[in-house]
């Protein structure tokens, strides 16, 4: 009998390419989703990878009765959460919208698995949690800092809340995976970042620079303590951070963790500069982009790049795909979005 997984917030951009790793790895996957930001489209994308299509409410975690319903009906002993608004930005100016929507979600979700016996727990967290630290690369013992914004901060409270719910119930284990930068999309073309609005990540503003959606591409400053001056971030592609969510659920469905709360930073282990993210795009699609370099931004930190060797050991878990793969996905993605003829390899 295959195993049941509830995903929160499965069609968005990580939800998503999640839910595609799970039905390939042979899970039977439950979406729940408010559709808040993402479309519910994204499942026939879903569908058309995979041969499957997993059943899908539309429902807001913070309601719990309507997240209830689905716990009555026991399809699932395994949820990642992913359920949660994250724009850095947008946080600072709605903070009480952010510790509402991010903390409550959680809350009740642990509440019902304490209620119906749902063991395990595979939470989406941040590298945020970790600030600008003194030392890099990051590993799971990096000190936390004072979190930069509301919703950094969310991700560190809600980490808090999974440890000692653990510790005090017993019936709970769970994985937080602190993810570094997620770019790219399926090599499919057909699910990958649908940002609203204008976007909050540098990718995703690359390809609609490059698609002719945005007129110029800023990039915010040039006279960072780095080799390029440029800030660095570790860009990890999609496909391989959805997987690096199965490799944790099969840890604990295997009963291979070694506590029942564990910490996993799921990067690639390689900083790589803004400038040449920019640069590698232009050559690998062969393209130039139209773009300017301006002042600092505003809470952007200088440098964070992971070290994901605990991750490698013990979940067996690497980071596989090249920069140059995942930038040729992001922008087939864009392409099919904007109706252009997609760049064949």
């Amino acid at each position: 009998m295959k195993q049941g997984v509830l995903v929160t917030g499965g069609t968005g951009y990580i939800g998503s390419h999640t839910v595609v790793e799970l039905i390939e790895a042979g899970y039977e996957v439950i979406i729940v989703d408010n559709l808040s930001n993402s479309e519910e489209s994204v499942i026939d994308g879903i569908e058309a990878i995979t041969g499957v299509r997993p059943d899908f409410v539309k429902a807001d975690c913070r309601d719990i009765v309507a997240l209830e319903e689905l716990f009555d009906k026991g399809k699932f002993n395994s949820i990642i959460h992913f359920a949660a608004a994250k724009a850095v930005g947008e946080s600072v100016e709605k903070p009480l919208e952010y510790y509402h929507n991010n903390l409550l979600s959680l809350i009740n979700i642990i509440s019902l698995m304490r209620k119906y016996n749902v063991p395990n727990l595979v939470f989406s967290s941040s590298c945020t949690v970790y600030g600008q630290p003194d030392v890099l690369p990051a590993t799971e013992q990096t000190p936390r800092l004072e979190a930069e914004s509301p919703y950094g901060n969310t991700k560190r409270i809600s980490e808090d809340i999974i440890r000692d719910s653990v510790k005090a119930y017993g019936t709970i284990k769970s994985i937080a995976l602190r993810y570094f930068n997620p770019i790219g999309a399926h090599p499919s073309a057909l699910i990958g970042e649908l940002p609203r609005g204008v976007p909050n990540n540098l990718l995703p503003y690359v390809t609609q620079t490059a698609a002719g959606i945005r007129e110029v591409l800023s990039i915010f400053g040039d006279d960072y303590n780095t080799p390029d001056g440029f800030c660095i971030r570790d860009y990890i592609d999609i496909n391989d951070l959805a997987a690096a969510h199965v490799a944790a659920l099969d840890r604990m469905i295997g009963s291979k963790m070694k506590e029942s709360y564990e910490v996993f930073n799921i990067g690639t282990g390689r900083g790589v500069s803004t400038m040449e993210i920019v640069k590698t795009f232009e050559k690998v699609n062969d393209l130039n982009l139209n773009y300017r370099i301006t002042g600092r931004r505003a809470g952007d930190i200088e440098a964070m790049w992971a070290d994901p060797t605990y991750a490698n050991e013990e979940l067996g878990w690497y980071a596989r795909k090249s920069l140059y793969e995942t930038l040729r996905s992001a922008w087939k993605w864009q392409q099919r979005l904007s109706g252009l003829e997609i760049s064949k390899d």
